[in-house]
């Protein structure tokens, strides 16, 4: 199957505007054959946030909200799965760092993620995230959700692998260097895919880095977005590979865990 990322520059606490240029990305996308489509992490309002107020505003509920219907109804259109980050705010008035798995006809709203590792002052607006890590199937992959700085912390997409993700998709809004430099290895150590879309541009003095990045369950960079420009990558995956955990006759990288050493 194919599967892509988007790299944009969401438009601060317009989502609307955000909605139209997602669209056109997605667009562009299964226009290359993509079969699942990868977000950047709050694509719907932008992220330097001052005040939770701000993210009240524009926050919506999941899955009842106009960001999640707004997905539903463009993978319905395009016949593709999306993977989105957003801004969630529950029914008591929670914020939460979110993102959706929707798809096309026949699946609608799948399911959500909450940021479960806060970076820098997010954790001065958001809650860390609830619902723990879910793999969700979507008929020809399984794909596990982390967000941003997820990434950091090497349990979180082995937990994903753990729970049978083939795909991990990776909605981000970096503004440190080391991630594109740091998924071909967790890709390379759980064997799936690693599917990174970040954002580009500058949002209150906060510089975005870009280079979105598909990588393989070889450690191989698949495909890297540029630095500063919006762009699609889209690729062919071979899920059979991520599949199969043997790197030779006597080694399984699950099978040869020893778990009962792995505590202090």
């Amino acid at each position: 199957m194919k599967v892509a990322y988007v790299q944009m520059e969401p438009a601060f606490l317009d989502p609307e505007k955000n909605y139209s240029k997602a669209e056109r990305l997605i667009g562009e996308a299964v226009n290359e054959g993509a079969k699942l489509v990868v977000l950047p992490e709050l694509f719907d309002t932008g992220y330097n946030f001052e005040s939770k107020s701000e993210i009240t505003e524009v926050a919506g509920e999941i899955p009842d909200g106009p960001t999640t219907e707004f997905l539903v109804e463009l993978a319905r259109e395009r016949e593709v799965f999306i993977v989105a980050g957003t801004a969630e705010k529950d029914e008591r008035g929670n914020l939460y760092n979110s993102a959706v798995v929707v798809g096309p006809v026949g699946w609608g709203y799948i399911g959500k993620y909450r940021k479960i590792h806060l970076f820098n002052r997010e954790k001065l607006f958001f809650r860390p995230g609830n619902l723990g890590f879910h793999v969700f199937n979507i008929g020809v992959a399984k794909v596990g959700v982390m967000i941003c700085f997820d990434w950091f912390f090497p349990e979180s997409a082995r937990t994903l692998a753990l729970k049978g993700a083939e795909i991990i998709a990776h909605p981000s809004n970096l503004v440190m260097p080391y991630a594109p430099r740091a998924m071909p290895i967790r890709a390379l150590e759980n064997r799936v895919y690693t599917i990174t879309a970040n954002r580009i541009g500058e949002e209150r003095g906060l510089k975005f880095i870009g280079k979105s990045t598909i990588a393989s369950p070889k450690a191989e960079v698949l495909a890297m977005g540029s630095e500063d420009r919006e762009e699609v990558g889209v690729v062919e995956v071979d899920l059979e590979l991520a599949r199969d955990k043997r790197l030779n006759e006597l080694n399984d990288i699950f099978k040869d865990r020893r778990p009962q050493y792995y505590v202090l």
